[in-house]
């Protein structure tokens, strides 16, 4: 296949922003007189912001009401944000810049493919927008990964066939939009868990235009 546009995620594939969730919601746990370690972490990985406090809140053993809910996942999140808005272009995971260059010199498009709301913020402080065609992300779409949303506006936006297309993600529920999408993918991560990509990679510290043969 002939590979035009290629698609990326952005938690975990380009930057790793998960600690900085991880940090916000320690702090809110020890606000609330409980430690959450690292291995309760886990337990929110690609869980929504409400359903992840109540795991948090169950861990802590605290009930509170919707409000009080409410009010504290808009305190972590506005935390989370405060964390981002420092990043800066040492945070770009090992790889990624050399790889876009060498993408874009081959004439294929990209477009970032993201549930987050603050993927444009995080890409300026990355200095890393200059390489994108489209942007899609938290703000453009209404559907959760594993729906096809995001994927299948990337490629519109790109002015793509799906088919034409590759994902590349580090999330099970990412490799399922994809292939909801119609489009080959690369999981970056272990064959355990993304073993219905279409290949996968450990990461992009060394890859080159090979990965696009399929």
């Amino acid at each position: 296949m002939h590979v035009k546009g290629c698609i990326f995620d952005l938690d975990g594939v380009i930057v790793d922003t998960a600690k900085y969730h991880y940090l916000a919601w320690r702090r809110l746990a020890n606000e609330l007189g409980f430690d959450f370690t690292e291995k309760d972490n886990e337990r929110l990985k690609g869980v929504s912001r409400m359903a992840s406090l109540e795991i948090l809140l169950s861990i802590g053993n605290v009930t509170l009401s919707e409000a009080e809910k409410l009010a504290l996942a808009a305190k972590k999140n506005e935390w989370y944000v405060e964390y981002i808005s420092r990043m800066n272009k040492d945070e770009i995971l090992p790889g990624v810049e050399n790889f876009l260059e060498a993408i874009r010199s081959e004439g294929i498009k990209v477009s970032l493919g993201s549930a987050s709301k603050n993927s444009m913020m995080i890409l300026n402080n990355l200095e890393l927008t200059k390489y994108f065609d489209a942007i899609i992300d938290g703000n453009k779409v209404s559907e959760a990964k594993p729906d096809p949303e995001v994927f299948l506006l990337a490629a519109k936006e790109l002015d793509l066939d799906p088919k034409d297309c590759v994902v590349f993600e580090d999330a099970e529920a990412g490799i399922e939009a994809a292939i909801r999408a119609g489009m080959q993918s690369i999981g970056i991560g272990s064959v355990e868990t993304l073993g219905k990509a279409t290949k996968v990679i450990p990461n992009l510290k060394d890859a080159d235009l090979t990965i696009l043969e399929f």
